[in-house]
């Protein structure tokens, strides 16, 4: 949690019959008050804001369980989600992780599938190519709209919102990186898992609702947020595929920010503007630097 009234009270309500651990990276709007008065079995651990990858790290050290259930402070699980998601891992030793199908506040589905960042992958999204064949493997792998999201798919990744993890995979694979502050945290986790054998499935009859952007919106501004969802998925491209392979991304994904001045949306133009610059001014070694 930073900041994470209004949610977390109908977050925690959702899994009150868990062992529950509330990592806090600083809250000043009264979330932890609220954690230790209202659920008192909760067991809060207080520490600086190191990012995503950090708080989730000391979540793992705090608890016992032989899975680990990842919950953002703005999400919470419907019905039997967690156990739909227990169940399955149970049946299938071979997860790593398996994740739900998310939806936001409204009942409209949001992606949970995603498809490990390559340089072409962010073209077709920076490029607005994605949307030329939204359902297409070539085009929007990325986001995964060629996998059906009313079955059970092997994938990538899954987004990090709300994810069981395997307490043995977690053990095997390691601790997420936390080089990472916020953004593909869970992608280089997966990856890493996928290359010891281990696999990552999407479970669509577990549900899961996402307000999406809570903490982002408390914490940055847009130009903060796009900077570091950029360097995550640079720090991502030079980890596993090389420095080469990240410089291109830069550009890549600079000249998509340039488009984006001219066919996004207007109120984000003038951040756009300065995370082009910001990405096509510097050198890759600067913008791998975390602003944390």
């Amino acid at each position: 949690t930073y900041n994470g009234l209004p949610h977390v009270e109908r977050c925690l309500q959702s899994v009150r019959d868990l062992e529950t651990i509330v990592v806090d990276h600083g809250s000043l709007d009264g979330t932890v008050e609220l954690v230790r008065a209202q659920f008192p079995d909760v067991t809060v651990v207080t520490q600086e804001n190191l990012g995503f990858a950090a708080g989730v790290n000391a979540g793992a050290r705090a608890s016992r369980g032989r899975y680990l259930l990842l919950l953002n402070s703005d999400a919470w699980v419907l019905d039997d989600a967690v156990r739909t998601l227990v169940e399955f891992a149970d049946a299938h030793p071979e997860a790593a992780a398996v994740g739900p199908r998310l939806r936001y506040p409204d009942g409209a589905p949001q992606v949970s599938m995603r498809g490990f960042p390559t340089v072409w992958r962010l073209a077709t999204q920076y490029f607005f190519l994605s949307k030329l064949a939204p359902r297409s493997r070539v085009f929007n792998a990325f986001y995964g709209g060629d996998k059906p999201t009313d079955r059970v798919n092997e994938v990538d990744f899954i987004k990090g919102a709300c994810l069981l993890v395997r307490r043995k995979a977690y053990d095997e694979i390691g601790p997420f990186d936390e080089k990472y502050f916020m953004f593909c945290e869970e992608a280089d986790w997966s990856f890493r898992g996928a290359n010891r054998g281990w696999k990552t499935v999407y479970v669509p009859h577990a549900n899961v609702v996402h307000v999406g952007e809570a903490t982002t919106k408390s914490m940055w501004s847009w130009d903060r947020t796009f900077r570091e969802q950029e360097r995550s998925h640079l720090l991502f491209l030079a980890k596993h595929q090389g420095a080469r392979a990240a410089g291109r991304a830069r550009v890549v994904i600079g000249l998509g920010y340039v488009l984006r001045t001219v066919l996004g949306s207007r109120a984000k133009r003038a951040a756009y503007r300065r995370t082009a610059r910001w990405l096509l001014s510097n050198r890759l070694s600067p913008l791998l630097a975390t602003g944390r």
